[in-house]
């Protein structure tokens, strides 16, 4: 009876190995009519209409869900490069982007639109998130400026482009204060030389802001540095040339009362002679 009864025993596992088999090849069937089912979803999507990816990654931006509206007009992208749909999507995958932070991404978005369709009604946009994107990654005025260089760049064009466009008046606020950072960085570069008595690099630093940064707060101070560091090496005539033009355009500032003490300790005045590059510099340029 025991005998018999490790008989059945052994059926049944013998059996339930069997159960096993089958079930153990009825799941790799399984997952292939899934991952076929998938590719035939997939598929489907492909035949998706460019108009109805776009819809729907408008409405999904409306929502918030600027992730989704991204992928979404991604796919659209690549699905239709050449619709009019693609083109309208490059333009809200540069916006998306810069509205997530990510910038390189909505540069890049942005740098491609502008070099398909130089001639698009958006291609003022374009540039404007170009020089948004920089100017939202300016470093501190210690560091290297190469960012703020670009977003004074994108902005300089737009303005020069567009400067009917609704995105001129906020290009030209931002320009400015683009410049001042650049023209702080060479202040601040330029008196670092000044400390060193490394005068000639000093005043190449101080002609850059004349020359380059005249409207931006810095060129007061620039001017009084070039009469500084002109008197230092002896050029007096340009160091009174300096301070002339200072006192001209910004008679009852500090670096003026400066300058003159400057000049005046050693017996001179300031004195503009209209051959100097400094003068030249000014002329016929009206000073902020």
């Amino acid at each position: 009876m025991r005998v018999k009864d490790r008989r059945l025993t052994g059926d049944r596992n013998r059996g339930l190995g069997s159960v096993l088999k089958i079930m153990a090849l009825a799941i790799p069937l399984g997952l292939a009519a899934c991952s076929a089912t998938k590719d035939a979803d997939d598929f489907a999507l492909d035949d998706t209409p460019p108009e109805v990816l776009y819809n729907e990654g408008l409405a999904l931006r409306a929502q918030g869900k600027l992730k989704d509206a991204d992928a979404k007009f991604t796919q659209l992208d690549k699905l239709y490069p050449y619709s009019e749909y693609a083109k309208k999507s490059l333009v809200n995958m540069a916006y998306i982007n810069y509205s997530r932070g990510k910038y390189t991404e909505a540069i890049n978005a942005s740098q491609r639109f502008l070099t398909l369709y130089p001639g698009s009604d958006d291609a003022a946009y374009a540039l404007y998130i170009i020089g948004q994107s920089y100017f939202r990654q300016m470093p501190d005025i210690t560091r290297d400026q190469a960012v703020t260089e670009k977003a004074a760049s994108a902005f300089a064009e737009l303005l020069q482009r567009y400067p009917d466009s609704e995105y001129a008046p906020d290009a030209e606020t931002k320009l400015i204060a683009v410049q001042d950072q650049l023209a702080g960085k060479e202040m601040q570069i330029g008196r670092f030389y000044l400390k060193k008595r490394n005068y000639v690099a000093g005043i190449n630093r101080f002609k850059t802001v004349v020359l380059t940064y005249q409207t931006t707060r810095h060129v007061e101070e620039a001017l009084f540095r070039l009469t500084e560091a002109y008197y230092a090496l002896g050029v007096v005539n340009e160091a009174q040339t300096a301070a002339a033009v200072l006192g001209h355009n910004f008679p009852d500032t500090q670096w003026y009362k400066d300058a003159y003490s400057l000049l005046n300790a050693g017996g001179y005045q300031p004195s503009e002679d209209s051959g100097s590059w400094i003068s030249k510099a000014f002329k016929d340029i009206k000073v902020f």
